[in-house]
């Protein structure tokens, strides 16, 4: 299904259905797998269901709202919907150069979830024991005593191990040097990237291949993948969890992560990553939302779907520390010791500690399977749409060089893929993992918080919040619940969400500490190429503000163009509407939309298309 603008067919989703799914693979990733369950353990446990539901109601909700009614109004991507306001349009530029780096990196991510999906397709899993080449003397597993003994005689040959010692501090598990000295061969730090590790390269080459695939008929085949990856992942957490209620330990492990320390609720660096995190996990301001409202029906009912895409995503994080802590429990169980002494964040938990759970369960290869299945669809998912969200935004800017003939479009959708995945080759390098965390670190903070920041004051007080709930109901209609809800959102969008968000960014501002990972501190020249990430995309604000002051028509920049507003004519009423107008002979028979007709009206002065009497004419019969 298509709508005609200006001359050139849009695509529309094919169902409501099509839309909801897409927000939920969207916002659903691998963040709600490897990120919440850490920062509830790190921030109290059940404690952080508080401020997370409350920055869920008073930012997240609003945000998501207030982005899908821009783009479900004026039918268009995150870089041309600022026609609400020209002199802005560097918000656009931003969402896009943001999502453009989430989209390079998250690629990698789901590359290591390919390696670990074949190389589990085995007797064995290869990270189960520690006699393989890539383990070092300190290596210890699930069926080994704690330190190498040469007792064992798969050790035979490791001679060099003989006077080793064990210590909790030397001791790595199997896991944990399968993923670094194995898979990632990883060097001693951001400024030793000692090329490229071909493995990973061509599984990142695999990802912008289906990436490609899937979205070189844009929203027409992304429609139609949506149905298997927004939902099977959760499939594949329901028989992970169920494993995990079979362990041994598992109660330990939910336990800890319900119980609550309310003291966590007085320290300011919990809020501000249950904020972070809302951000993250609903993919808030990247121009994602923008981009896949811009292809509704003008009348669809985006506020259902803005309390029900969140909640799903939030309801789906919660589940998944259910699947993630049970099998921590198990694993506490396992080595005797206490679930804070094996919880991991971020790629730690993903890669190392998850999978040397998965290792000492019967039939491992089949468990590791599914897991690195279910992440791979997950990933998938948002990263589906984060590239459409980038290429929905430049074709919409360029559709004149893009659009014809057809073969453009499908060059230029292959270029960004090649593209980023060029732009991906320096995070396969066996120093990758730390350029990879240092954009994971930079790109999903500040930038995401200024353009919440922008976009909410642009709308509220430099458009209008009166003005926008205008449109809002000429698109959705009056109806009891869409008024209702405006009680909650003026509040919201004029005054709570913004000054949360500056609270947030202050408190982060003031929070910061130099960028590390494990023991490795990153040199100052990395923490100063992170500030450059965070101002790469952030620096289209002021500097297209500027631009647009000294190149441009400055006059009324701030206002919104003439042609804001719906995309098609048969949406376009009250201030939108458009006269019709009628020659007749002698005569003409002018319509306008808020007047009654008038004829025999002469056609003087310029006046004829706004429906008044000119001055110079006789007054007009009303018909």
């Amino acid at each position: 299904m298509v709508c005609i603008i200006n001359g050139k067919a849009r695509a529309n989703w094919g169902s409501q259905l099509e839309f909801i799914l897409t927000c939920v693979g969207f916002a659903v990733g691998l963040g709600n797998v490897w990120r919440f369950p850490y920062l509830c353990f790190k921030n109290g446990g059940g404690a952080f269901l508080i401020p997370y539901f409350i920055c869920l109601v008073f930012i997240g909700i609003p945000l998501f709202y207030l982005e899908l009614c821009l783009g479900q109004f004026a039918s268009l991507g995150p870089i041309k919907v600022f026609r609400i306001n020209p002199a802005l349009k560097g918000l656009g530029f931003s969402m896009i150069i943001v999502s453009s780096l989430i989209a390079i990196y998250y690629a990698v991510i789901i590359a290591y979830c390919i390696y670990f999906f074949f190389a589990s397709m085995a007797a064995e899993v290869p990270w189960k024991y520690c006699d393989n080449s890539w383990n070092t003397c300190a290596c210890q597993d699930g069926y080994q005593t704690f330190n190498f003994s040469l007792m064992d005689p798969r050790n035979a040959s490791r001679p060099d191990c003989a006077n080793f010692t064990y210590s909790d501090n030397k001791t790595v598990s199997a896991s944990d040097e399968y993923f670094n000295n194995k898979v990632l061969e990883i060097s001693g730090g951001l400024e030793f990237p000692e090329g490229i590790k071909w493995e990973l390269a061509l599984c990142n080459l695999a990802v912008w291949a289906i990436v490609f695939i899937v979205l070189s008929k844009g929203i027409k085949s992304l429609g139609k993948v949506v149905y298997f990856t927004a939902t099977f992942p959760y499939i594949l957490l329901t028989i992970l969890l169920v494993r995990g209620l079979t362990l041994e330990g598992y109660q330990e492990g939910i336990k800890f992560y319900l119980t609550p320390d309310w003291s966590k609720l007085t320290q300011a660096d919990v809020w501000s990553d249950a904020a972070v995190q809302i951000f993250y996990s609903l993919s808030a301001c990247s121009g994602g939302l923008i981009a896949m409202a811009s292809y509704n029906k003008f009348s669809n009912n985006i506020l259902r779907d803005s309390f029900l895409v969140p909640v799903i995503n939030c309801l789906t994080s919660f589940y998944a520390g259910f699947v993630i802590f049970a099998v921590l429990g198990f694993m506490a169980h396992k080595k005797g010791t206490t679930v804070d002494k094996v919880a991991a964040g971020g790629p730690g938990l993903a890669f190392v500690v998850y999978p040397e759970a998965l290792a000492q369960m019967p039939v491992s290869p089949l468990w590791a399977i599914l897991f690195f299945f279910m992440m791979m669809t997950l990933g998938f998912s948002s990263l589906f749409s984060i590239t459409e969200t980038v290429i929905t935004g430049l074709v919409d800017e360029m559709k004149h060089y893009i659009m014809k003939p057809k073969i453009r479009l499908y060059m230029f959708r292959f270029g960004i893929c090649a593209f980023f995945f060029l732009l991906g080759l320096p995070m396969v390098t066996r120093g990758g993992l730390y350029m990879l965390n240092l954009c994971d670190t930079y790109v999903g903070g500040f930038p995401l918080l200024f353009v919440g920041l922008f976009e909410l004051t642009l709308v509220s007080y430099i458009y209008g919040f009166f003005r926008f709930r205008k449109d809002i109901e000429m698109m959705m209609g009056n109806s009891l619940p869409v008024k209702i809800t405006f009680f909650f959102f003026a509040p919201t969008w004029c005054v709570i969400s913004p000054v949360a968000l500056a609270v947030v960014i202050v408190l982060k501002a003031i929070q910061y500490e130099p960028t590390a990972m494990g023991s490795y501190m990153y040199p100052d020249w990395a923490n100063a190429l992170g500030w450059l990430i965070v101002l790469c995309p952030l620096v289209f604000i002021p500097g297209w503000f500027i631009y647009h002051l000294l190149f441009k028509d400055n006059r009324g920049m701030c206002s919104p163009r003439p042609n804001w507003g719906p995309a098609l004519d048969e949406n376009k009423t009250g201030r939108y509407a458009k006269p019709i107008t009628h020659a007749y002979p002698q005569a003409a028979y002018v319509v306008d939309a808020e007047k009654k007709p008038y004829f025999n009206q002469p056609i003087t002065n310029g006046l004829e298309n706004k429906g008044y009497e000119s001055d110079l004419s006789e007054p007009s019969t009303k018909f």
